[in-house]
């Protein structure tokens, strides 16, 4: 029951946003200054970072949090990308060289990461199933 509500306590948040993306569509100043850009991006990037270690160590130890690490990663990645293409300006060729070679394929990579189940989980699995078969 309680997932029910859950869901349905989703689903009328996300349809209750769409009214939401009219109103900024119809308000929003196309160009606009941005206070603490430079701040922004490299805050960003930093935990794009961040996620990109803390995804390679969790993997490396076969931790069973490694997916969770991985699919914020692959987030962070392609919101980046997007925004990266969005914001370029007369830059646009290499945002989107840059976006199609290193961002879009990282975020590709994590969450194939994050899809696929830890190898050491299995491989436990493994080892007890040996030592229950043999008690």
């Amino acid at each position: 029951m309680r997932n029910n509500l859950v869901g349905r306590l989703l689903l009328a948040a996300g349809l209750a946003l769409v009214p939401w993306l009219v109103v900024l569509w119809t308000t929003l100043p196309d160009p606009y200054p941005a206070q603490h850009w430079r701040v922004v991006w490299v805050g960003f990037d930093a935990l794009e970072i961040a996620g990109l270690l803390t995804s390679a160590v969790l993997v490396r130890r076969g931790d069973h949090r490694a997916p969770l690490a991985s699919i914020a990663t692959a987030v962070l990645l392609l919101v980046d990308a997007w925004f990266d293409v969005m914001t370029a300006g007369h830059d646009v060729v290499l945002s989107l060289a840059l976006a199609c070679t290193l961002e879009l394929p990282l975020a590709a990579l994590c969450a194939v990461v994050a899809l696929r189940p830890p190898v050491v989980a299995s491989v436990q699995a493994t080892a007890v199933l040996r030592v229950a078969a043999h008690v």
